[in-house]
């Protein structure tokens, strides 16, 4: 397999190398990175690769990943819905509720698991546990995700990801008024004080940008289309709630509201937050050809969007 080479650019200079990595190959865990790193599969030219070296502008470095080694994770009958499939790539419909690969907690009913039952051949570069899964969506979001069935197609669509080549725009129903054509830039991290929390006040934040592009309000509500320019874990939800408009029905960031109007008591079935991935476009890592999906808000969303007043009336701007 082909060495992977990256290039560190002006924002990322001064991180560690291991958290630069964890950045730029998504499929690879923190824990992951440091054991390549430390089996000498990381190099940095004249200088040595360590988890805590602080990366500089300009340098190129080149990841050595090993072959990978037979999944055992086992293969799960459960109902996927796949939108696209070739001898490179498969693309699905994730459905809520569904953790994307096997993880503390998370052994089996899984995307992976679930994949491995309806594909034989998913690329291996993302490990025992991750193998094909080039991006993520949260457990509570739906919608489309592209997995990679081999390990060429595999590189290539991560070095899209990193190079932010590709969109990505999403569903989501907010808090109160929100208008087309806002720009969220705010870098996020790790909460420090609630580790299952991400926060846009953190020291060790990444840039992270986020875009409203439609909106349609509704009483109390805003529901609006989303596209992110990054990738970070949780951004949406972390980025409207800074704003002071949490997702509806996003517990973790400020989304679920005691009191309720009765006109919008549709929101209170919600089982998760309103977000979903509606739309994702790529080149197909064989030819380049662009490649655009899109899937339609599940049963669960529709539902309560049927039920809140003025949705039939709608007026998107």
């Amino acid at each position: 397999m082909a060495p992977l080479e990256f290039s560190v650019s002006a924002d990322s200079a001064g991180q560690r190398l291991d958290r630069f990595l964890v950045g730029v190959l998504a499929d690879h865990s923190r824990s992951q990175i440091q054991k390549l790193i430390a089996d000498g599969h990381v190099r940095i030219a004249a200088r040595e690769a360590r988890p805590n070296l602080a990366v500089r502008a300009g340098d190129r470095i080149v990841v050595d990943l090993p072959a990978a080694a037979p999944t055992g994770v086992e293969a799960e009958a459960m109902p996927l819905e796949i939108l696209h499939q070739d001898a490179d790539i498969v693309v699905v419909n994730k459905p809520p509720g569904m953790v994307v690969h096997p993880g503390a907690g998370h052994a089996s009913g899984t995307l992976v698991n679930a994949l491995l039952h309806h594909v034989s051949d998913l690329s291996g570069i993302g490990g025992e546990l991750r193998p094909g899964i080039v991006h993520r969506l949260d457990r509570g979001t739906s919608g489309v995700m592209v997995a990679a069935k081999s390990d060429a197609a595999h590189q290539e669509l991560s070095r899209q990801f990193h190079d932010r080549e590709v969109e990505k725009e999403y569903i989501a129903l907010v808090w109160g008024v929100v208008q087309a054509g806002r720009r969220i830039d705010a870098a996020i991290g790790r909460d420090p004080v609630h580790r299952q929390k991400m926060s846009a006040r953190s020291r060790r934040a990444r840039e992270a940008v986020t875009r409203i592009t439609r909106t349609l309000h509704l009483p109390g509500l805003t529901l609006c289309h989303v596209a992110i320019h990054t990738g970070r874990t949780h951004q949406i939800r972390v980025h409207l709630s800074a704003i002071g408009h949490p997702i509806v029905g996003d517990s973790l960031y400020g989304g679920v509201h005691r009191r309720v109007p009765g006109d919008i008591r549709a929101i209170t079935r919600l089982q998760r937050p309103f977000l979903h991935a509606a739309r994702l476009v790529f080149k197909h890592p064989r030819d380049g050809r662009r490649m655009e999906f899109t899937a339609g808000l599940p049963p669960d969303l529709q539902e309560v969007l049927d039920d809140l007043p003025g949705w039939k009336d709608r007026d998107e701007e």
